[in-house]
């Protein structure tokens, strides 16, 4: 991978849509909720192996936690380290456990037509940058505030984050990072405040 000459990439994600970055390792990704109560489902994938990517479920099991602390790795599904959690500038919470948003969700719901979601954005996004990918990994779900409760189920609150708002990581290896603004904004899945809005990815070498 080719080092960026700029020294620092900004990216704007607007509202219902997704962006993919090619990042070196070592560089911190920022990424910043513009006008605040935005969800944002974050994917890591391997440089060098598009079948090596984050993985919730074994960033879990290396943790012990929902979701990992400032200094501990998010793990990809082989086990090796691909962000670092530097820094967390939000009120949280974040999930690990929800799905990606998808078209089905929302005809479930009751939408009639043709819905932005994230897992149809995470494709499109990795198309855009010419990487096929014949998966959605599972998302970190950035700013989601939908805490496990102490009878076992998830609840489905409003997101908390404030405008400027942000959390950070390291790359722990060359990587193509996307981020999508989550769609959800209907009925029982209106969590972002009833729209999708910007979010911003700052890459630093």
């Amino acid at each position: 991978m080719t080092s960026g000459a700029a020294a620092v990439q900004s990216v704007t994600v607007p509202g219902y849509h997704g962006r993919a970055v090619r990042v070196s390792g070592g560089s911190t990704i920022r990424v910043t909720d513009v006008e605040g109560s935005q969800i944002g489902d974050m994917f890591a994938i391997s440089e060098d192996d598009r079948f090596e990517y984050l993985s919730p479920a074994q960033t879990r099991n290396f943790v012990r936690r929902l979701f990992p602390s400032i200094g501990d790795p998010f793990h990809t599904n082989r086990h090796n380290s691909i962000l670092t959690l530097v820094a967390d500038d939000s009120p949280g919470p974040h999930d690990m456990l929800f799905a990606p948003c998808d078209q089905k969700m929302y005809e479930e719901e009751g939408f009639v037509g043709d819905h932005r979601s994230c897992r149809g954005n995470f494709f499109e996004a990795t198309r855009e940058i010419g990487l096929d990918m014949p998966v959605v990994p599972d998302p970190v779900n950035l700013f989601q505030n939908t805490p496990a409760q102490p009878d076992g189920s998830l609840a489905l609150f409003e997101t908390l984050s404030r405008p400027g708002d942000s959390i950070t990581f390291r790359a722990e290896m060359d990587l193509v990072f996307v981020l999508t603004a989550c769609s959800a904004d209907l009925g029982e899945i209106n969590v972002n405040g009833g729209k999708s809005t910007p979010l911003r990815i700052d890459v630093t070498p």
